[in-house]
């Protein structure tokens, strides 16, 4: 077992969860990864081997025939699926936080319909708040939701969908005026409606259509695509909660996890380089020796372990604060922002110890350095962190002056 990146404290399931999601990431993800990833191809064996594990169903709770665990085993799983392939971790962050939505906002019905076939992985989910024209500004949402009798008609252009072709649950949000009058605040008009299709591109239902893969320079393998609803008629029971109006918090709410796993994400990446890092290191000879015994290569392996330290640190603080039932929005921020922050540093490090080798597609660092900068943007850049970041220090320490 590896020195860095240790938690204290877990119980002997999680432990065990974990060794499990360690040796299948060994045996199953990290040799095959760079190969698919450079093919980008949807990892469907792995993500069998994921189903089998029970992994869809992780936190889901055991009523519903998930396995009920916490924020924090979940996030640890990510951080190790993440070190193998940060675009399988990607895969169940989705899926995860529209399974979360629904444990914490949707009506009985909702749960009962969803949350078992969800457990088994036979539903995937995803979630869609984000437009071509808007970026980080939710509120700016233009996408609209029409009450027709005990339907409603929505329509609009979604933008940055991860599964969005291999989902058949889509959590999206629009805006839905119905009871709100005239100068309503934008947050307090939006809706979250489930949107159940079929996977794959093309209309998948009437008035829905997926159009097909965005090629992005990493993060392949997972399909990452636009969603674009002309007519879409969602009946009313498919409000999520049952209630209008609610939906930005449950957005919210859901993103808040959602930045959890995306700092576990960046630890797990961050390790990986430094492994690559490290071993490369002591293999790589210059000057009659192994360039780790160069002090400026040293120097550079101690800053990265600093940092991965540090990162894993932060995440497993801000899991636990969200498992305690505490706000978490201050420290899930904080650990978004350094872990992601770190793991393109450490990466970029990794990289440059590889010298010219790390520009060639033999090796896995090339992979990581593609990678790493989608997490810089990922469940809200490392400016909206800062901006949440910098509020919420401001509402903890108002000057009584």
């Amino acid at each position: 077992m590896a020195r860095l990146a240790q938690t204290a404290g877990l119980t002997d399931i999680q432990q065990e969860i974990l060794s499990t999601v360690r040796d299948f990431v060994d045996k199953e993800i990290i040799p095959v990864a760079t190969e698919l990833e450079h093919r980008d191809e949807y990892p469907q064996q792995i993500v069998d081997g994921l189903k089998e594990l029970g992994l869809f169903g992780l936190m889901i709770p055991e009523e519903y025939g998930g396995l009920g665990e916490s924020l924090l085993t979940y996030a640890l799983c990510v951080e190790e699926i993440a070190r193998g392939w940060m675009s399988v971790s990607g895969i169940i962050n989705t899926h995860f936080i529209v399974a979360y939505m629904l444990k914490q906002h949707g009506t009985q019905e909702q749960k009962d319909h969803f949350l078992p076939r969800m457990a088994a992985g036979d539903i995937r989910g995803a979630f869609s708040m984000s437009e071509p024209g808007l970026g980080s500004d939710v509120s700016a949402i233009t996408s609209k939701a029409v009450k027709d009798g005990e339907e409603y008609v929505l329509n609009g252009q979604k933008m940055w969908l991860t599964n969005g072709g291999t989902s058949s649950l889509v959590a999206v949000l629009v805006r839905s005026d119905e009871g709100h009058p005239e100068g309503t605040a934008p947050h307090k008009s939006m809706t979250t409606f489930l949107v159940e299709k079929e996977p794959g591109f093309g209309e998948v239902r009437p008035g829905l259509t997926i159009p097909g893969k965005i090629d992005k320079m990493g993060y392949k393998g997972v399909d990452t695509t636009e969603l674009i609803m002309d007519g879409l008629r969602i009946p009313a029971n498919r409000v999520l909660g049952g209630e209008t109006g609610r939906g930005f918090y449950q957005m919210m709410d859901g993103v808040e996890v959602g930045r959890v796993n995306v700092a576990a994400r960046g630890c797990g990446v961050a390790q990986r380089a430094f492994e690559l890092g490290v071993q490369y290191a002591q293999q790589r000879h210059t000057f009659g020796k192994p360039i780790a015994q160069h002090q400026a290569i040293q120097f550079k392996l101690a800053e990265m372990a600093t940092k991965v330290e540090a990162a894993h640190a932060m995440m497993v603080n801000a899991a636990r604060k969200k498992d305690s039932g505490e706000r978490n929005d201050l420290e899930a921020g904080m650990a978004k922002y350094l872990a992601s922050e770190y793991c393109k540093e450490v990466v970029e490090d990794a990289f440059r110890i590889h010298g010219g080798y790390g520009f060639s597609k033999e090796y896995e660092i090339e992979r990581l350095y593609r990678e790493a900068p989608m997490l810089l943007i990922g469940e809200g850049t490392a400016e909206i962190q800062k901006m949440i970041i910098g509020r919420r220090l401001l509402e903890e320490y108002r000057f009584q002056g």
